[in-house]
């Protein structure tokens, strides 16, 4: 086989020579190892047999495989949205464009995998998942520290706090001291002794050390701040707020609430509400209603911040949750003017 060395090839060798020369490295050596490499594949490079291997469930029951294939899947694409936002927590100037798209790409994330929850509110056999959750105690998926990870990086760590604790701290108070309210924990106390379940024992035990450290480093990292701070001026300001509401919703509103139609079908007797599997108080803890969790609240107005959430469960849900009927200007479909205070 006749071979020639066009002028390009050359070109490409001095590039690579000048390349592993500035790393002291020896470009003949790095020839060998193409030489002699075997061709990538498909199902090497993604790890194909290790990532179908993974589905174990604990029953016989077939449907357990959805749940489980399910839940990885939202941790993958919560892996791409730290991908996105971590990317964001490191700008060192003020990059609307960049902000602007990674902010979309988040965006374009959350659309899917609320589009996507049909697959657990209606893809499922009912008795199968009542039967087989019961094999996956104290396990719960409000142990899913991406998540939380995600909601750090989002906004201020006093938006996290528990609305019912938020006055007793500003946007200044200690990490340390905001931390111990995080919202999520009263998800996971018991009813009626209002002790910590298991569930979030667990949950502190594994992950709170990490989760505290993030938080300190997003204190001056996260999308607000960034956003606050130095994209005030940028041309594309009107356009990040827009993606920010939709941020906003698409997390707190949407999401939350997709996990919500999906415990109403499951869990939600006509006569009694049954637990779920690390006995979270759903009811109270999934509705935006309740919970009034909000990244950026300035920019959002009153009446929007009144009816957050309720326009969506008249809508998915209906009278199963037996909401009250919003105004006609409700939360995150609402096209008013944000607010302009930050």
């Amino acid at each position: 086989m006749d071979f020639e060395l066009t002028p390009e090839i050359e070109a490409k060798i001095k590039l690579l020579a000048i390349k592993y020369e500035s790393m002291g490295q020896d470009l003949v050596a790095y020839l060998d190892g193409l030489l002699y490499a075997n061709y990538l594949t498909y199902w090497d490079y993604i790890h194909l047999d290790t990532l179908l291997s993974l589905q174990t469930p604990k029953t016989d029951f077939p449907d357990e495989t959805i749940f489980i294939t399910y839940h990885q899947i939202t941790e993958l694409y919560f892996k791409l949205i730290m991908h996105e936002l971590d990317q964001v927590s490191w700008l060192k100037d003020s990059n609307g464009k960049l902000f602007l798209e990674k902010v979309r790409r988040v965006n374009r994330y959350f659309r899917h995998l609320v589009n996507s929850f049909e697959i657990m509110v209606e893809g499922m056999d009912y008795k199968e998942f009542l039967q087989f959750r019961m094999s996956l105690l104290p396990a719960s998926g409000f142990q899913s520290a991406q998540y939380r990870q995600i909601e750090i990086l989002c906004t201020n760590f006093h938006s996290l706090v528990e609305p019912s604790q938020r006055s007793l701290f500003d946007e200044h108070s200690r990490i340390e001291e905001m931390f111990g309210y995080a919202y999520w924990k009263r998800g996971s106390i018991e009813t009626e002794s209002g002790l910590k379940t298991l569930t979030l024992k667990q949950f502190e035990r594994k992950y709170s050390e990490s989760l505290l450290k993030l938080t300190k480093r997003c204190r001056t990292r996260n999308l607000w701040f960034i956003f606050s701070n130095r994209l005030q001026e940028s041309s594309l300001k009107d356009k990040i707020i827009e993606e920010l509401r939709t941020l906003d919703a698409l997390v707190n509103v949407d999401w939350r609430l997709s996990h919500f139609q999906a415990a109403v079908r499951y869990l939600n007797k006509d006569t009694e509400a049954i637990a779920a599997t690390g006995g979270t108080n759903w009811q109270k803890y999934l509705p935006p209603r309740f919970q009034k969790q909000v990244f950026y609240p300035s920019l959002w107005s009153k009446e929007e911040l009144e009816n957050w959430g309720k326009s969506w469960v008249v809508q998915h849900v209906g009278s199963r949750t037996r909401v009250n009927k919003p105004s006609p200007s409700d939360t995150f479909r609402s096209k008013g003017k944000p607010n302009p205070k930050n």
